[in-house]
């Protein structure tokens, strides 16, 4: 897959991560963005390690989504932790 595609594919997974996981998040479009395509790799990644399956097929794949997703989920609970110290 391009750059563009892990770009959409972090944008659309970072703000369903967001969604599974209301409440009150800083950072805006691009955190969700950074968010996404963080944790669709490391969803890809523990996928590949844990479960040796190939989780990044193609943009289209449902494997793809889930991991992206379930990363984002992992990255974005990490940075609620993170960010929550700092405030």
């Amino acid at each position: 897959m391009g750059v563009i595609a892990w770009i959409l594919i972090g944008l659309l997974a970072g703000a369903i991560a967001k969604a599974l996981m209301p409440g009150n998040d800083p950072g805006g479009l691009i955190v969700t963005i950074l968010i996404g395509i963080a944790g669709g790799l490391l969803g890809g990644w523990l996928g590949k390690v844990i479960f040796g399956v190939d989780s990044i097929d193609g943009f289209f794949d449902l494997s793809t989504w889930v991991a992206a997703i379930i990363g984002s989920l992992l990255v974005l609970v990490v940075y609620r932790a993170v960010a929550g110290r700092r405030a």
